[in-house]
């Protein structure tokens, strides 16, 4: 049976995004707000807006029971988390499931499985993923830590447990950095999670971040292909784009990364994430369980509405796809436009005065930005997702920087300049991409 009525439980760009694809299923719009958002897109053209003002703004979209009275206040069949927020957090999963409430994603017991990296590496590494070298376990003194690299062979990387979005992460070079980068990592995963667990692994140099988007029903698993996200800043993506793999090599990630799924029994939408080194070889990083920033570019090139997708997987319904179904045509881009300063990404809130936005052949934007938006500074930075789609990676580009000329925002600094010369740049049109890339691209910050 559908739902009837979903609560958004987001803001800003994800949550215009999902309200549409809800509009599209003829399924009703709740969401909940912060005062911050109250007079925001996806506030005015939901069906039913609940307020969850808080002096912390972040605290309107964090507090759990707030948002189940909200849910309930509206007799809403299901929750959708967008990203962020409560996406990833068990313990409001779990309340969902005493309440009766569906949650659109996967299960409390598998986010709290995925959620903690060590378990989630022995959980990959038994399902035949590639697993990079390192501890199966917590590792506490700096003296295990360090004869454990001994083995393995430096450079090794210090990882939160709990963590995500690169928090705390420490790369040591020698045994003598050992004991204040364990500490630094240990006190940073405690502030940040609550949990100072810590594991090591072998730190791959020169490494690509490649990530699959796979679609589970709790026993079966396709997946849709790769996307290759390794120009990025802190550890957070800025340029994502796909497809980047061979058809060989997508065949090969894409059948593990499907076991991987199906071992744990997952249910929805979820990315897996992996590192490339110079040699091709894959090792698995994390699992994202839940949609993700850039689904827009497996939508791009795959044709299939992933929001929807992972929507109906949570309504009851089996993968109404085979893997020979899922084609790939044609190359996509995605910028991120943050409103930060270009050359130190620091946030740049305030009044967008003037707002336009490309469109047009092969150009895709998501955004709940417009004239006289007010960008607050106390959430993420993201203002839109710019899209560009062509036949070859060559004409995605060449859109993209029409696409970038075109975009207007005046009130707030962003990372259009940035993007632009990124479009230009030598290396990256000739596919010469690493992690470090920024780092290594200073000129490019202008």
């Amino acid at each position: 049976m559908g739902f009837k009525r979903v609560l958004i439980a987001n803001r800003g760009e994800i949550a215009l995004r999902i309200l549409r694809a809800l509009r599209e299923m003829d399924i009703e719009v709740a969401i909940i707000h912060g005062r911050e958002d109250r007079t925001s897109l996806p506030v005015r053209l939901s069906d039913v807006a609940v307020p969850i003002y808080r002096d912390n703004p972040l605290e309107s979209y964090l507090d759990i029971e707030a948002v189940i009275d909200a849910a309930k206040s509206v007799s809403a069949d299901a929750i959708h988390p967008g990203y962020g927020f409560l996406a990833e957090n068990a313990s409001f999963v779990s309340r969902l499931e005493e309440e009766g409430i569906t949650f659109i994603g996967p299960s409390s017991d598998v986010i709290t499985l995925l959620g903690d990296k060590i378990e989630a590496r022995a959980a990959m590494e038994a399902a035949g993923l590639p697993i990079a070298a390192g501890s199966s376990e917590p590792i506490s003194e700096a003296g295990v830590a360090s004869e454990l690299a001994d083995e393995i062979g430096y450079p090794v990387i210090i990882k939160a447990a709990a963590g995500g979005g690169g928090i705390g992460m420490q790369i040591v070079n020698q045994a003598e950095e050992f004991e204040s980068a364990l500490n630094l990592c240990q006190s940073r995963a405690r502030s940040a999670f609550g949990d100072e667990r810590v594991f090591v692994e072998k730190y791959i140099e020169g490494a690509q971040h490649v990530e699959f988007q796979v679609l589970g029903d709790g026993d079966s698993a396709i997946h849709f292909g790769e996307r290759f996200c390794s120009i990025q800043r802190r550890h957070q993506k800025l340029v994502e784009e796909g497809p980047w793999l061979d058809d060989a090599k997508r065949q090969e990630i894409g059948d593990m990364v499907c076991r991987g799924a199906e071992a744990v029994a997952y249910k929805g939408l979820a990315t897996f994430e992996f590192l490339r080194d110079v040699q091709g070889e894959f090792y698995f990083l994390e699992v994202n369980p839940r949609v993700q920033v850039e689904h827009t570019v497996t939508e791009m090139i795959t044709g299939h509405n992933l929001v929807q997708s992972g929507i109906r997987i949570a309504e009851g319904e089996k993968l109404s796809l085979t893997q020979d179904e899922i084609t790939w045509n044609g190359h996509a881009i995605q910028c991120r436009i943050n409103a930060e300063d270009p050359s130190q990404f620091i946030p740049s809130p305030g009044k967008l005065w003037e707002c336009h936005f490309p469109s047009g052949y092969g150009i895709r934007v998501d955004t709940h930005a417009h004239v006289g938006y007010e960008m607050p500074g106390c959430f993420d930075s993201l203002l839109a997702k710019l899209l560009t789609w062509g036949p070859s990676r060559e004409d995605a580009i060449a859109r993209m920087r029409s696409a970038l000329d075109e975009t207007i925002l005046v009130g707030v600094k962003n990372l259009i300049p940035l993007h632009r010369r990124i479009m230009d740049e030598k290396d990256f049109l000739a596919r010469d991409v690493t992690i470090q890339y920024i780092d290594t691209h200073q000129e490019l910050l202008g």
